[in-house]
């Protein structure tokens, strides 16, 4: 080959080359302003939330709405708080969200490790069926729930906020996929130097499986503190109030006017839970559902 083609190679080898990295450059900038774009979309709501919560209620009723409050208004945020009495509200939604958690977490850990470990007649059948329910709505059994309640007299306790909610499918098939991770000889160990299934459940079992429990720890909390259907039909009494249906009609006038930008002022208080939950605590959920597997 003649050192004029060699040359005419190379440059055409340089040419494809340079082709490639402005294709890849061209690429990642139409990701990054695909990417930022959609950043934008989301949090714009969170947004104007803020500044909506910083505005008087002249400003905010202005017909050309403006991006920063003229006046600050630190005051709608005192406000808030009082007037919804959230003090109450937020005291109501953690015991709620702690009590079921716990409860929750008993129940899931013992059914996953049942199906994950024991044996027993109609395992996989009755796991299938478990599985088939997350098929059905959420709200169709809301009928049935509250006829349930009201015979057993529930209504307008914290035990209605709490008993209904117990049992997660999702979860049980999350830990369950967790558990069968974990091999089986570390199970036949323990039984032959005659470790109960309860003690290998605690001592192996939970530790390996943190991560996912951490995630449903938080998924079951966070679950918690939005619920707002069924604790307005079933427990809407002062005593008894969720956060979230504290702030429906808490800021409404007796003429029917709302006080908007105090509104505003109080779902940021109570979102700001959730969003330090979300930043501080985001890794170990992805990691637990990670974990989670497919296998079985």
């Amino acid at each position: 080959m003649s050192t004029t083609s060699v040359t005419m190679h190379e440059k055409d080898m340089q040419k494809t080359s340079a082709q490639q990295k402005i294709v890849k450059i061209l690429v990642q900038v139409f990701l990054y302003a695909f990417l930022l774009t959609m950043a934008l979309i989301v949090l714009f709501p969170f947004y104007w939330m803020i500044i909506s919560s910083l505005k008087n209620l002249a400003e905010y009723r202005l017909s050309i709405p403006t991006l920063w409050p003229k006046q600050v208004m630190l005051s709608n945020y005192v406000d808030a708080f009082n007037t919804a009495n959230l003090g109450r509200l937020f005291l109501n939604t953690m015991y709620v969200g702690v009590v079921s958690t716990i409860l929750s977490l008993v129940i899931t850990v013992l059914t996953a490790f049942a199906f994950a470990r024991l044996e027993f007649k109609g395992k996989d059948a009755l796991f299938a069926a478990l599985l088939a329910t997350m098929m059905i709505p959420g709200e169709l059994f809301t009928i049935t729930n509250y006829s349930t309640i009201t015979a057993f007299g529930w209504m307008n306790t914290f035990t209605v906020l709490i008993v209904p909610f117990l049992v997660s499918v999702f979860y049980i098939y999350l830990l369950r996929q967790n558990f069968m991770q974990i091999p089986d000889e570390l199970y036949l160990a323990a039984k032959v130097d005659g470790t109960s299934d309860l003690k290998y459940l605690w001592k192996v079992m939970v530790p390996l499986s943190l991560p996912t429990l951490i995630s449903i720890t938080i998924l079951k909390m966070m679950g918690a503190w939005n619920s707002y259907v069924w604790p307005r039909l079933v427990a809407n009494d002062e005593a008894h109030r969720m956060i979230t249906n504290g702030l429906r009609n808490a800021f409404t006038d007796t003429s029917g006017d709302v006080n908007y930008p105090v509104q505003m002022a109080a779902v940021a208080l109570v979102s700001a839970p959730l969003f330090l939950v979300f930043i501080f605590l985001r890794k170990y959920i992805m990691k637990g559902v990670s974990r989670s597997g497919i296998k079985g």
